[in-house]
Formats: structure tokens, sequence, C-alpha cells
């Protein structure tokens, strides 16, 4: 079974890459972040054209989640149960289905702007929420993850150059505390095996020729349970798809699973 996270950064303008990377890529479920879309504009019938079930939580031009299955798709719960508001509205930021015999979520963790923001102070309380609404399924027997853009490097490590980032949002200890909670609770950094480069990044941004230089931020996150980290035959970043016109400055992260 091969499950997959993927931050499109627009699912119209990225669907005709997004239609044929399903098909080349063999992928049995995709976690979707930053559709940026209705969900009456999401395009559920092009991947139903594919064998694809769709669950979608979406309200407009920001943010955006979704899920596409063709093993399965059960159980749909939207949004995330007990999270904060932001400005007085509830954001699009998780969804989670059971998909065969994996129950999984796809996240997409708010940005947090900047350090002393209302966004960063949101951004740990959304982390804490959900820490508190996966603990049961990641302490239970089925094989469970939190797969999507978390928006945190998890170590200094994962940044090109941690110096360019110190002072900034995604490599404080608050937010590298936030995923230690959720290994507290029972799970996991699936991390990528890189097939070439040694720094398995999932990020570059548009600017300043940061992919050809490998400028990168490994933040979108696969977060298995002990069942799923045990099913876990292999992990990449698809590199290849982040190459090209029209691409999304995310690559997917790819995880194959014997269940």
């Amino acid at each position: 079974m091969r499950i997959a996270t993927w931050n499109v950064n627009s699912i119209t303008a990225r669907l005709p890459r997004l239609l044929a990377w399903l098909e080349s890529s063999g992928t049995d479920v995709l976690c979707i972040q930053e559709t940026k879309c209705t969900a009456e504009q999401f395009p559920t019938e092009a991947l139903r054209e594919l064998g694809y079930e769709s669950a979608v939580h979406a309200t407009g031009r920001w943010n955006g989640v979704a899920l596409v299955s063709r093993v399965g798709l059960d159980g749909v719960v939207m949004g995330l149960p007990g999270g904060p508001d932001y400005e007085g509205a509830q954001e699009p930021r998780a969804i989670s289905a059971d998909c065969g015999p994996v129950r999984v979520w796809s996240v997409y963790v708010p940005n947090g702007r900047e350090v002393g923001h209302n966004h960063y102070t949101y951004k740990l309380r959304w982390l804490e929420s959900l820490r508190d609404a996966v603990a049961v399924d990641a302490a239970g027997e089925r094989p469970f993850a939190v797969l999507g853009d978390f928006n945190i490097a998890p170590t200094d490590e994962d940044v090109y150059d941690p110096s360019v980032f110190e002072g900034a949002t995604h490599v404080t200890p608050a937010e590298r505390a936030a995923l230690a909670a959720l290994r507290d609770a029972g799970l996991s950094d699936i991390v990528p095996r890189p097939l070439k480069y040694d720094r398995p990044y999932t990020y570059w941004d548009y600017r300043q020729l940061c992919f050809p230089k490998n400028r990168g931020m490994r933040i979108d996150l696969v977060y298995g349970n002990a069942p799923f980290a045990k099913a876990g035959q292999d992990a990449f970043v698809d590199r290849e798809e982040r190459k090209g016109k029209g691409a999304s400055d995310h690559a997917p992260v790819v995880v194959d699973l014997d269940v």
C-alpha cells in the first residue's frame, strides 16, 4: 500500500500534474494540503475517473485539506476536534478517514508567520489540540498516521542553513517541543530515506533559485504509530515532482507499507 502527502499549493493550478503523478506513482492514498479552493471547486469527478474517492475540507482561497483514496474512504471527520479558532473562525486544516486497513489524517499546520504574532500562538495551540485529538488512535493497534505540511523542521539537519532561520518560525524550541509531544503520544517521525540527496528536503522557496541550489527545508512529515512504522517498507521524497514548469514549491513524500 502506497500512502503519500503533498502540499500542492493550489489544486486548480496543479491539477494536470497531480493527475499524471497519481497515474505514474501508483499511490493508493494521497493526503493533500493547501487546496486553495472551495469544496465545490475540488476536482472530485476528475479523480473519480482515475478510480479515487475524495473527501475535502476547504472553504475558499486559502488553506484547505483533502484525502483521495482508491482503497476506501470511511469514517471521515472534517476539521480538528477541539481545535482553536483564528480570528473567530475554524480554518480547514485537518481531515481524517479510514483508508482500507489504515487510518490517516491530512493536516496543514498553521504557518505561525513570525515569533510573537497571534498566528504563532495559534499554531502552538493548534498543535496541542492535534496531540490531544490523535492520542487514542496513536496508542491503538491499527496502523495510524498523521501526514501533511507541519510547517516545522524537526531538527537543524532539516534546514539547509540553520543560521538563516535563527529567530524565525519553523525552527523554534516551542514548535519542536510540539512535535516531541506528538512523539510522546505514540507517534514517530517516519524519516524518508533519500534516493540521492543527503538531506531529503520537501520544500524549496520559489525565490532566489532555492530549488536548483537545494536550499530547502523538511517540513512535510509523516508521523505514524508503532503498527504503521512496523509496516513501513520504504519512504522517500519524490524530488522529481518539484522540477519543471508549474511545480508546487513542495514535493510529495511517499511511504510504502506492507499491510
